[in-house]
């Protein structure tokens, strides 16, 4: 950008130059980079983004960066039920949050495991007893 003098009657004259380069250029298969072919195929569940979800609104928290809940269903859209709902998934023992957290990717149809049958495992208070029925829901859906 250049700011020149003027001719003496008090105004002056900018010039500025850009250079515009389109972010979305298409790139032929052979330039993909070595991380982008890497990639899987698929989607990943819902229920993994959730309780990835709720792992971070707990952070969060925790933190004092949200005051409580009800900031968070405020910030988010949404009501403070589905924010419980979501909160729930914590409740959940140790190792069927991580078995949650790396359910394979959905490549079609329907995710094999959804949030809904998830809620009453995490109502469960006994880990030992919803490990039980995490077992048995994983074979009926993973099978």
């Amino acid at each position: 950008m250049k700011n020149t003098a003027s001719d003496g009657t008090g105004l002056s004259r900018l010039e500025s130059s850009f250079s515009f380069k389109p972010k979305n250029r298409r790139k032929s298969d052979n330039h993909l980079r070595e991380e982008d072919r890497s990639i899987e195929p698929g989607n990943l569940p819902r229920v993994s983004k959730l309780m990835a979800l709720a792992i971070r609104f707990d952070g969060l928290v925790q933190r004092g960066e949200v005051r409580d809940y009800a900031d968070l269903a405020r910030l988010g859209y949404v009501t403070r039920a589905r924010i419980t709902q979501i909160m729930n998934l914590l409740n959940l023992a140790p190792d069927i949050q991580e078995a949650i957290l790396f359910l394979p990717r959905t490549v079609k149809g329907r995710d094999q495991i959804r949030e809904k049958e998830v809620r009453p495992i995490a109502a469960v208070a006994h880990w030992s007893r919803q490990r039980k029925i995490w077992d048995r829901l994983t074979a009926e859906r993973m099978n």
